[in-house]
């Protein structure tokens, strides 16, 4: 069994210590072969745990330390802060972590949605923020940034990290309609398909939020549904007929 973790980096993020895990180097097998850390997930929980400490690991940070929470496609942010106790957080639904403490790492878990991660590494704030569609559209993207700039954040850099690309990801025509009520000029991040249905570009949309919220960012160009060696993909799953996916995580720590 491979024990190697692949880590994805950005230059953008060179000053502080971050990852977008493959699927590559976890205990899982079966379907969620390799590095699956979803605990919602139908995996031996064990397994889960032996990933996750793995990542920790990497990381640099004690396994208990390595903050997630319960994701609920919302626009909520948790900020965590000196003194708060790291396992309580993983019951709170959120789908944002912040924080400026240097003895934790936060992160995100995806599946298709955008794992975005955030720093200032100068004023010592990161974050991450798990940004489907839904809380792309609503606001967690730009919550995420205001919860840094809280404690102190000026100058924040952002990358998205492997999501699903617009060339695998049609849609219906209602699901466009929810983007152009909210703004009309959301037409540009689609494009018609093959089957005469829409494609939505996730990480353009997302780009684009984060340099409206006045943050320097970055997509790291990876397809999660077009590369079922490295990345876990619920679209792909759900395609292929499967009862469960596994979860990629993406964790950032100063």
């Amino acid at each position: 069994m491979q024990t190697t973790l692949e880590i994805l980096t950005h230059p953008l993020l060179s000053d502080v210590k971050h990852g977008f895990f493959t699927r590559k180097g976890g205990a899982s097998s079966g379907l969620f072969a390799g590095l699956n850390c979803g605990r919602r997930s139908s995996d031996q929980s064990d397994m889960v745990q032996v990933n996750r400490s793995r990542v920790a690991d990497a990381m640099g940070v004690p396994a208990q330390n390595l903050a997630t929470v319960k994701q609920v496609h919302s626009a909520d942010v948790v900020t965590l802060s000196k003194g708060d106790e790291i396992n309580k957080v993983k019951e709170i639904q959120a789908d944002g972590l912040v924080t400026a403490r240097r003895d934790v790492a936060v992160a995100v878990l995806t599946a298709d949605c955008q794992p975005v991660l955030l720093a200032d590494a100068a004023a010592g704030v990161v974050g991450a923020c798990h940004a489907g569609w839904r809380g792309a559209l609503g606001g967690v993207i730009e919550a995420t940034v205001d919860a840094m700039r809280k404690l102190g954040a000026t100058d924040i850099r952002a990358v998205i990290g492997p999501t699903i690309s617009q060339q695998a990801y049609e849609v219906g025509d209602e699901f466009m309609d929810d983007f152009l009520l909210e703004d009309h000029d959301f037409q540009r991040f689609f494009s018609g398909g093959p089957n005469g249905r829409p494609m939505f570009d996730l990480p353009a949309f997302g780009l684009m939020r984060l340099r409206a919220a006045g943050v320097e960012a970055e997509w790291s160009g990876h397809c999660t549904y077009s590369d079922p060696q490295r990345f876990f993909s619920y679209r792909r799953a759900t395609h292929e007929g499967q009862p469960d996916y596994g979860r990629l995580i993406s964790a950032i720590a100063l």
